[in-house]
């Protein structure tokens, strides 16, 4: 793969996906990454730079419809434009299974998530309140909304 292009991940990928996905104090387990590169209604696109995977976006098919199910880029390469080239790929996918809309949750703290979103065409469809736990190394924060966004395909 050329760097910075998106493929579809396999199996032979998991242990560079788990190692990429532990640089995040929520992280998927191990297992779970196994199950969505297996399941044939989930699609795990990653992108590589130099060698080294440095951002991923897990996505699974519905009844009509998607939703994106986890999106990461390493902390050294973000502000580069590779969730954007990753959610291109996520919806490009989507139309290609004939989804209707494409469903996801974001943290409300997570400014350049939701920018990002937005400026993809989401529009926000509600909350859960209190949904997620405080970030790890913040002292007294209260649990953070999760913010409810889709667009249409």
């Amino acid at each position: 793969m050329t760097d910075g292009g998106v493929r579809r991940l396999s199996l032979g990928d998991l242990e560079r996906l788990v190692a990429l996905e532990r640089q995040q104090p929520r992280h998927w387990s191990a297992g779970q990454l196994q199950a969505a590169l297996e399941d044939r209604d989930c699609c795990v696109f990653g992108i590589e730079v130099e060698d080294a995977l440095v951002a991923h976006a897990v996505v699974a098919r519905l009844p009509f419809e998607a939703e994106l199910q986890a999106m990461l880029v390493a902390p050294a390469m973000r502000r580069r434009g590779l969730a954007a080239t990753l959610l291109t790929a996520v919806v490009t996918q989507c139309r290609r299974w004939g989804s209707e809309r494409l469903l996801l949750e974001v943290r409300a703290g997570n400014a350049a998530a939701v920018a990002l979103y937005r400026r993809a065409g989401f529009n926000e469809d509600g909350r859960r309140r209190g949904y997620y736990p405080p970030l790890e190394g913040t002292t007294g924060a209260n649990r953070e909304d999760a913010i409810l966004m889709s667009r249409r395909l």
